[in-house]
């Protein structure tokens, strides 16, 4: 690992500062959908079926163009939830030069030319365009008249790809936090109408979800009845539970409620002896109602360039663990989940320790958390260092864990706001007890909480349930809550990383890639706000933390 110290820091201090070469690549806005797709009359067996599986392929693998597949921070989906975990409140990760994230933590990937905003702009587009491919293949029309339930079947999944495509995008380039917000400008819209790549404006945040709507109501009518061949196939419930998510973004509470109890039918959650031990790694758990399935092929190309080099803390093949850049919990946030909790163990305490540790061993050393090869592969844990995600074997150099995309645990606490929100606090309070008292800790109350209010009790609980899966940044912005990442003292918040913001900062908005401003002209960019600056809104207070 010492030889690829070396190379890392050596590319980071020139990539990771100008990635110049961005400003030159195709706009992911347009040009992956190569025009001869839409002139196909007769569907290609073949092509169909490539255009299907590239479609899910590209959305948990590296983006193959200018050069960035070399890189260990190019890893699809999974880096964008990574990525935008690190730009919001609850996870953080050292600020060292080994650190290829460091532009999340400072919130300079609001820069039009750096890699790390430029891939999480790109894997979904080139993910639209491959749905966008199959789509074109068919007459979708002549599919419904012929009631061609097969190829209906994956039609839907490639709706519902698309629709997902545009919620991992859409929340980080336009503020939705009230209906006045619905007329601004969100994102470029690409669908298999769509004719001029060059001349193609930002949606209004209300077109681009009445896109996501449109393609999720396709999906849940044409999947019924479909049974997938695994959980890394897209269903009808999945289709509810990504509607739910849209619903809920879109404030439309009653709708969300009744798609995400359809969406958790017949699931339920990790008990609690089952997360008493790292986990978070295998598709095939219960409670899982979707994931990328990282097998050893897919993850042989390049190791480092996987969730396990970067969230899990028991690779001996990554950056987290032989570069101490763990994936940590604001020690705000940790310091209030109870001792009753079991997933206060999700992460070491200040003296490194935790339950979920007990009789672990990293090869030739008796405990997992202070093992220290010297950085070959291991070094000691920081204080708060996750240990949720699991590895399949201790010191694995394989990197084959799977992610998750959908849990039930979600959808739980999808109906908890939702009942809240339309009134139904007894109801809101009677889901959250049978959740939480259950599952996790078995001394909870949710009529006592850990927060000042009802809302504000389950914005904590999914802080704590889904850190690490791509939540807190789009759940800070939809509630109107500050990032609150430090009080008036110091906690674990690396210096350079250690700023609040308003919630309706400009800041908070992304910036589009150089490319896609180089060569659709129709986009105007994101431009207000500034970059904050070290201590910067030490008052600020978010309900949870406080």
């Amino acid at each position: 690992m010492k030889l690829y110290k070396f190379i890392a820091i050596a590319f980071a201090s020139a990539a990771l500062a100008a990635c110049s070469d961005i400003t030159d690549l195709a706009p992911q806005g347009g040009t992956l959908l190569d025009k001869q797709v839409k002139e196909t009359t007769a569907a290609i067996p073949s092509r169909a079926d490539a255009s299907f599986t590239g479609m899910y392929f590209k959305m948990s693998n590296p983006l193959s163009v200018g050069g960035l597949s070399s890189r260990p921070d190019n890893f699809g989906f999974a880096m964008i939830d990574f990525s935008t975990d690190l730009e919001a409140a609850d996870m953080l990760v050292a600020d060292s030069g080994y650190n290829w994230f460091s532009v999340c933590g400072d919130l300079s990937s609001r820069t039009a030319n750096y890699a790390n905003p430029y891939i999480r702009y790109a894997a979904p587009y080139a993910t639209v365009a491959n749905a966008n491919a199959y789509i074109m293949t068919f007459d979708v029309e002549q599919a419904i008249a012929d009631e061609n339930t097969e190829i209906l079947a994956k039609i839907a999944q490639a709706k519902a790809v698309r629709a997902y495509a545009y919620l991992m995008i859409a929340p980080y380039f336009q503020f939705n936090q009230t209906d006045a917000d619905l007329s601004l400008p969100c994102i470029p819209l690409v669908n298999e109408f769509t004719e001029d790549f060059t001349n193609n404006p930002r949606a209004t945040v209300q077109e681009v979800y009445d896109q996501i709507f449109s393609d999720l109501d396709f999906a849940i009518e044409y999947l019924e009845g479909y049974t997938r061949p695994d959980k890394a196939k897209i269903d009808q419930q999945v289709a509810y539970g990504l509607r739910a998510r849209a619903n809920l973004n879109m404030r439309k509470y009653a709708e969300a409620l009744s798609d995400a109890q359809k969406a958790a039918e017949g699931y339920q959650p990790a008990t609690i002896e089952e997360l008493s031990k790292p986990a978070f790694y295998d598709i095939n758990d219960h409670n899982w109602m979707w994931g990328y399935d990282q097998t050893v092929e897919s993850a042989s190309s390049y190791p480092f360039a996987t969730p396990s080099s970067w969230v899990r803390s028991f690779s001996a093949f990554s950056y987290s663990a032989a570069c101490q850049v763990y994936a940590c919990c604001n020690s705000l946030l940790w310091n209030k989940i109870p001792e009753t909790d079991v997933r206060k163990g999700w992460w070491v305490d200040e003296n490194l320790q935790s339950p979920l540790l007990k009789g672990l061993a990293w090869p030739g050393f008796p405990d997992v958390a202070n093992a220290d090869d010297g950085g070959d592969s291991k070094t000691v844990f920081l204080p708060y260092t996750n240990v949720k995600f699991g590895c399949v074997t201790i010191a694995t150099d394989v990197n084959e864990e799977d992610w998750p995309m959908m849990r039930v645990e979600e959808m739980i606490l999808i109906q908890a706001e939702c009942l809240a929100r339309t009134g139904k606090d007894a109801e809101a309070v009677k889901v959250l007890n049978n959740f939480i008292k259950t599952y996790r800790d078995p001394e909870y109350d949710a009529a006592v909480g850990h927060c000042a209010n009802l809302l504000d009790e389950i914005w904590f609980q999914r802080r704590v349930e889904l850190w690490g899966e791509g939540f807190s940044n789009n759940d800070t912005r939809r509630l109107a809550k500050p990032l609150v990442r430090f009080h008036d003292g110091t906690n674990n918040y690396p210096t350079a990383f250690r700023f609040n913001m308003d919630a309706r900062d400009g800041w908070w908005l992304m910036r589009f890639p150089q490319s896609e401003l180089n060569t659709n002209l129709a986009v105007k960019d994101n431009v207000d706000g500034k970059s904050p600056v070290l201590d910067q809104m030490a008052s600020l207070r978010d309900g949870v933390t406080d």
